[in-house]
């Protein structure tokens, strides 16, 4: 017997190499996809033809094809469709012209004999349409599972206009580049356009363009300030080609011509591969979108533009509306030059405005990556369809670039501006310790020399940070002047938890085996001073590390657990015979790191066999685990505005990468110590929450970097990129591989 196909969803859509907005945006959303979710789910194509003469060279990923004009096309590929066990559900792109008819009307008799479930997307929804396409609208949506617009303002008029229930409709973003905040100065760089102040335009030329109101926004503004450059990027539209050749693109060179634009207008008349897009756009310095459609309810070239920090002159079309503000740009009126003229002026003369709206474009579209729209449109297609198992599990590969980008041959910064390393915020203990935790647990599964210089790095930067009586200076400026005024019990009890990974690997070189057990030895006799409950959980779980190595160097390792692991029980019982309510934690408060508390009595446990432990943990993490998932489809850990203290309120924001990790650590160690499913389960919904399974359904984790955002707000992410947050990422991302399928 022949093994089952994978499931698929089957997309319906114009594909490349048919060159059309529609084509792109489908090639862009099923490959996002496929690198987020396969290979459990594929993405297949059934391509849409121009014509019944039209012939493409498709890549495998289209299965079927249907011509636009082909009534028997649409009825034969609906039973084809419905034959396929592997199809789960449909995915409609839907543009009126897209398809044959009336409005595109054969899409409905292809909708009438599908059998699978089916989603629409709207790239149009307009405010005035005629009979015929209210109807097609209506009746496409009304059978759909699901309908997907890109704006609000095309959500309120499908349900108003078009008489779609709105609990049908669902607004997901046009999904954008996803690439690291910009230097222009080196995007103009390798472009060759030093010096040049860059206005841009790009996306397949025609008459709705608008272009020519753009060129004549410039000769005032070239006269005082001859260095601008205006890039029109893209071929002519292909069916514009077609029908009316040149005509347009001719009429614009006329207008250049007429007012001596010569040098500051330029045509890249080619269509423009994916790669080159960014490149284009990262050295624009203010983006042109003179568009003349005031119903577009979508933009791919605009939400590109805005996704590599470009500030937006933009004409009031729908789309735009919903995304420009006077913090990201300026609206214009259609067909005023005028106006485009002074907003260039305001910007190009005001250069802090300018710089504000540079980074308020960029961090606006975070959300709009095409990772979380990938996830979003999925997650719904699953919703209807339950096409994914709920054990089945992808996650991003390991990667250590911007750990490294971070790391000097000192030691790791503490913050980063963006994603630029914050040089004057020092060095701390606990990012350094969190770093070699992590690289001592990847270097047993990858030996690379880059690893070994890394972990070389943290060791080297404790011993410098060791005081004389075995504690450690927490901050150090980047100066190596001491920074900090007291000793945390903290850092020492991280230091503790790193030095014993690091003793315990069997992959040490002699030389940073002797070093680590320098630094441990010197600092032990400090254990038992420890007073911090979180310090103490540290310390734990760096003596059992050390509890079966052949280089532990302590004596009787267990009678210490015991001592330490007996301190957090006693604050347990004393906290839980309190009996005003039901509180059964360590102390009357939920702070940071609280998964750890329980985490180091399973290991406890795991070392002692005292069962006294296991118990106590496992009351903890009912508790904590009540509290932490009670939406039961994301993980949400507390808020550090405010905390959870006993008989008062949660604070649910801001949330910190650093309290995911450690539930994810934690319940990880969970399941390895009780065997228990529902262990594995929450940490791997924990875990999610750095995909993108949060309040705010975006991702924490950046694929573009390897970094991760420094904390989730109530509206929106800190889009700084600092040193606890990624290593938090990194643990968590290790714990998490321990587990996975």
């Amino acid at each position: 017997m022949s093994k089952p196909k994978n499931p698929c969803v089957l997309y319906v859509s114009s594909f490349p190499p048919r060159e059309c907005g529609i084509a792109t945006f489908t090639r862009r959303l099923t490959d996002a996809i496929d690198k987020e979710i396969a290979p459990d789910v594929k993405s297949k194509i059934c391509a849409i033809n121009s014509n019944g003469t039209s012939i493409y060279n498709y890549p495998r990923k289209v299965i079927m094809q249907i011509n636009e004009t082909e009534m028997e096309d649409y009825i034969k590929r609906a039973y084809e469709i419905n034959k396929r066990p592997d199809i789960k559900i449909v995915s409609i792109q839907h543009e009126y012209g897209l398809f044959g008819g009336e409005q595109g009307e054969y899409l409905m008799a292809f909708l009438e004999l599908l059998k699978k479930p089916f989603v629409i997307t709207m790239h149009t929804v307009l405010p005035h349409p005629d009979e015929k396409m209210r109807k097609v609208g209506n009746i496409i949506s009304e059978k759909a599972a699901g309908v997907t617009v890109m704006n609000k303002t095309a959500k309120e008029l499908l349900h108003k206009v078009y008489k779609i229930k709105k609990n049908k409709i669902h607004v997901i973003p046009h999904g954008v580049f996803h690439v690291p905040f910009p230097s222009k100065y080196n995007a103009k760089k390798k472009l060759n356009l030093n010096g040049r102040f860059v206005l841009s335009t790009f996306g397949m030329i025609s008459c709705d363009k608008g272009i020519e109101y753009a060129i004549e926004a410039l000769p005032d503004i070239v006269a005082k300030y001859p260095n601008i450059l205006y890039l029109v990027i893209g071929a002519t539209h292909p069916q514009v080609l077609k029908n009316e050749g040149e005509k347009y693109r001719n009429m614009l060179k006329k207008l250049i011509v007429k007012h001596k634009l010569q040098n500051n207008v330029k045509f890249y008349n080619k269509y423009i591969e994916e790669r080159e897009i960014p490149d284009f756009l990262r050295a624009t310095d203010v983006y042109i979108y003179p568009m003349l459609s005031k119903e577009q309810a979508s933009s791919g070239s605009l939400s590109d533009a805005m996704s590599c920090a470009c500030p937006v002159i933009a004409t009031k079309s729908q789309y735009a509306q919903s995304v420009i503000n006077r913090e990201r740009g300026f609206l214009v009126n259609f067909r005023n030059s005028k106006q485009i003229r002074d907003a260039l002026f305001d910007l190009i003369e005001d250069k802090q405005l300018r710089k504000e709206m540079t980074k308020n474009t960029y961090f606006y579209t975070r959300h709009m990556t095409w990772q979380n729209v990938a996830y979003s449109n999925f997650n719904l297609f699953n919703h209807i369809a339950k096409i994914r198992p709920k054990d089945k599990n992808t996650y991003p590969p390991i990667k250590l670039d911007y750990i490294n980008s971070l790391t000097d041959d000192f030691g790791i910064i503490q913050f980063a501006n963006h994603t630029k390393p914050d040089i004057h915020s020092g060095y701390c203990v606990d990012d350094n310790a969190r770093a070699l935790i992590g690289c001592v647990d990847m270097f047993q599964q990858k030996r690379s020399a880059k690893i070994a210089k890394m972990m070389n790095n943290y060791l080297h930067f404790l011993d410098f940070t060791q005081k004389s009586n075995g504690r450690f200076h927490n901050f150090v400026s980047y100066q190596k002047t001491w920074n900090d005024i007291q000793e945390s019990d903290d850092s020492f009890g991280r230091a503790i938890w790193a030095l014993g990974k690091t003793i315990s690997s069997n992959y040490l070189n002699e030389e940073q085996r002797k070093l680590a057990l320098k630094i441990f030895n010197s600092a032990y006799h400090n254990v038992h001073k420890l007073e911090s409950l979180r310090a103490i959980a540290f310390a734990i779980i760096g003596l059992s590390h050390l509890y079966d190595s052949p280089y532990n160097p302590i004596t009787n390792i267990e009678n210490d657990i015991k001592i330490l692991s007996d301190k957090l029980v006693f604050k347990f019982n004393i906290t839980t015979s309190e009996q005003k309510n039901s509180w059964d934690w360590f102390e009357n408060s939920l702070t940071y790191s609280n998964y750890k508390l329980p985490e180091s009595l399973l290991r406890a446990y795991e070392t002692t066999g005292n069962k006294e432990y296991k118990q106590v943990a496992e009351k903890a993490l009912k508790f904590l685990m009540g509290i932490t998932f009670e939406k039961k489809e994301h993980f949400s850990p507390i808020g550090q505005d405010g905390w959870y203290f006993r008989d008062g309120k949660r604070a649910y924001f801001d949330q910190q990468p650093e309290d995911a990790a450690s539930a994810v650590e934690a319940l990880t160690i969970a399941y390895r110590a009780t065997k228990k499913k529902t262990y594995k389960n929450k940490a791997e919904l924990a875990f999610q929450w750095f995909l993108g399974k949060n309040h705010l359904k975006q991702m924490v984790y950046d694929e573009a970097t390897g970094g991760c955002y420094d904390g989730l707000g109530k509206y929106s992410l800190n889009f700084n990129q600092g040193a606890e947050s990624t290593l938090s990422y990194f643990l968590a991302r290790l714990a998490i591989e321990k587990i996975s399928n």
